[in-house]
């Protein structure tokens, strides 16, 4: 018996053992949204689903935004067996599974436009370069809000939650939830590191242990979905909008990365002053000269920008650092016989973001400051925040773009981008964007006419 059919027996017997009532094959669209058909699982819809496992669900691509047209929609839902979970949640006591799909066209083709798709053809790079068995290893500290509902309307963060960076309050709805969303978190195959209140008022962050760039980015989609399902569980909305209060700190994806061989860490050097192998600044060189053009991948809505400004802690400038949190990427400090921790935290991505894009388009940046050997900058180690222009025209220091706009301008003509995601999500994107950033110029907002009306 090969290891797939192992893989759909065992399914199977899980699913009727536990009684499951239904498992939701789910994918992620091009924006990163997740997306879900429900299969019944009782003894009469057995065939079915088991014929769903092994061969996919058939489904009508051009009704997914940026997928296909209508002359073309025929796409299939191809498990991947190796993630069928049950949920840990309950909903009206039934027992419900989950399993996550790569998209295929008909005939068991590749789906140009399907976000896991990209990250395993960027996977397969790697190891084409650098070897069989080099995998990138990544994990995002994901921020988030929670804020109270009332009746179906969301309100500011409770007022009872004013605690700050890391206060304890052991009975309240905000501490529960998120003990609740760890535990949910566990059931679905993530290794919790910590969970734990963030400096804003309701700002709250799970991390999690780092897998390979593929699995983390399903980690980061299970991470959102029992987030959301704890919290709603508890009365509470959980927001990852970057910036849903103005003058507070806004959520960031501050993302760790690494690359690993067989158990090696390829970024580290002990003879190094830094610790960081030629290997390791090759890649953080090159995420630098790139990040301008994949930041449209890894902050991709209008509000994303609002966070990238100077005050709240989050990366406006383009430089690298070891201890200083006002850079872009900082190298976390080195403790000897933590070798295989050594890893490079990318500070400016944030929770909007298509993590199996991300990736994507971080590993690639990294993998054109390898193949083109960039050289890596001197680390500024100072608050750069506190640079003036002078200063900044000194160190050769630029800035992130300011807004969705000029990101995506970037991103539409970048090699870098499409050699990651290919032509197709990359104009999708574009075209997704275009639109997003025309909806908002042309809005008129309340602050524009609390400061115009009188002219």
């Amino acid at each position: 018996m090969n290891k797939e059919k192992e893989g759909l027996n065992s399914i199977l017997e899980t699913v009727k053992k536990e009684k499951v009532k239904r498992v939701h094959f789910q994918f992620v669209d091009i924006v990163g949204n997740l997306k879900s058909v429900s299969v019944p699982t009782a003894e009469k819809n057995l065939k079915d689903f088991e014929d769903y496992l092994e061969n996919g669900v058939g489904f009508d691509g051009s009704s997914i935004e940026g997928f296909v047209r209508i002359a073309e929609s025929d796409l299939v839902l191809k498990p991947d067996l190796s993630t069928f979970k049950i949920f840990p949640w309950r909903i009206n006591e039934i027992k419900e599974g989950r399993i996550i799909c790569e998209v295929l066209k008909p005939g068991g083709f590749p789906f140009e436009g399907d976000p896991i798709y990209a990250l395993k053809r960027c996977e397969k790079k790697l190891e084409r370069k650098l070897g069989k068995g080099t995998t990138y290893q990544v994990s995002s500290e994901i921020e988030f809000f929670l804020f109270e509902m009332k009746d179906d309307i969301v309100t500011r963060p409770l007022k009872t939650d004013v605690y700050g960076y890391f206060d304890y309050a052991p009975l309240h709805k905000t501490t529960l939830a998120l003990n609740r969303a760890i535990d949910y978190m566990q059931a679905l195959g993530l290794t919790v590191c910590k969970g734990h209140h963030e400096v804003a008022k309701g700002q709250y962050e799970i991390d999690y242990k780092h897998d390979s760039a593929l699995r983390s980015a399903i980690n980061f989609v299970n991470y959102k979905l029992c987030v959301k399902t704890a919290s709603a569980e508890s009365g509470l909305l959980a927001s990852f909008m970057p910036k849903p209060i103005y003058g507070v700190y806004g959520s960031g994806a501050h993302t760790h990365q690494s690359l690993m061989k067989n158990g090696e860490n390829l970024f580290f050097d002990e003879e190094d002053e830094y610790h960081l192998s030629s290997l390791a600044k090759h890649f953080l060189a090159g995420q630098l000269k790139c990040v301008k053009e994949i930041v449209g991948v890894t902050n991709p809505t209008v509000n994303s920008y609002k966070r990238l400004v100077v005050g709240y802690e989050a990366p406006v400038y383009i430089c690298w650092g070891t201890r200083n949190r006002s850079a872009l990427i900082r190298k976390p400090e080195y403790f000897p016989g933590k070798e295989k921790e050594t890893r490079l935290e990318a500070r400016w991505p944030d929770p909007s973001m298509n993590p199996f894009l991300g990736y994507a388009v971080m590993l690639e940046a990294g993998l054109y400051g390898i193949d083109k050997k960039i050289e890596l900058p001197d680390p500024i180690e100072e608050d750069v925040y506190h640079f003036d222009d002078a200063k900044l025209k000194k160190f050769y220091i630029e800035t992130l773009p300011r807004s969705l706009g000029e990101a995506m301008e970037l991103t539409r003509k970048s090699k870098v981008v499409e050699n990651a995601l290919g032509s197709f999500i990359q104009k999708k994107l574009y075209e997704m964007h275009e639109k997003q950033w025309d909806e908002y110029r042309t809005q008129v907002h309340p602050w524009e006419v609390e400061r115009y009306l009188f002219i």
